[in-house]
């Protein structure tokens, strides 16, 4: 199978330069390949993935890195369904015990979209799974523009939106989640 944006032409031209028209920050979850489920091919996306989708230093700076250095003007957050790292962290509240290893970075990552959610009045025995992921995906979102004043300028500047996405394992759907800036 032949991608156009995958030719030998194509990736020449990608040798000297990228410039993406989206950085894409999501979940490292094997089933869960941006340029698969967006059909994209090399060069279109500037890709960041960490487990749950969690945010660091590092990451941050790869993201403002897609939007100030490689110019790209759209900041998508794409979480999933079934997400390991949402799971692990409603556990950990639930009965107290953490993972080992740096796993537990993850799930203290993870752990205050949950807990803002919780703490709204909601038992977190009643709360569906995919509610939580849903509201992973919308504290990336606003997480994201107020650690990094980076991104919060480009916002209110008009260079940049974020849109926060979640993906259906099982179907292969897309919906929005929050939004920030014009797209």
């Amino acid at each position: 199978m032949d991608h156009p944006s995958q030719s030998i032409e194509k990736r020449a031209e990608l040798s000297s330069a990228q410039h993406p028209f989206a950085v894409l920050f999501g979940c490292s979850d094997s089933r869960v390949a941006a340029e698969i489920i967006f059909d994209q091919g090399l060069g279109d996306l500037f890709v960041v993935r960490t487990a749950g989708h969690v945010l660091d230093t590092t990451v941050i700076g790869s993201i403002e890195y897609g939007v100030e250095v490689l110019g790209a003007p759209l900041v998508v957050v794409l979480g999933h369904d079934s997400c390991g790292a949402v799971a692990a962290a409603t556990s950990a509240l639930s009965t107290g015990d953490m993972p080992p290893g740096f796993v537990r970075a993850v799930v203290d990552r993870v752990i205050p979209s949950i807990v803002g959610m919780v703490g709204h009045g909601q038992d977190l025995a009643t709360v569906d799974a995919a509610a939580l992921g849903h509201e992973h995906v919308k504290n990336t979102v606003q997480m994201l523009q107020g650690y990094s004043v980076t991104l919060a300028n480009a916002i209110a500047e008009g260079r940049c939106a974020i849109i926060g996405l979640e993906y259906a394992l099982v179907d292969g759907k897309v919906r929005v989640a929050e939004t920030v800036g014009d797209l």
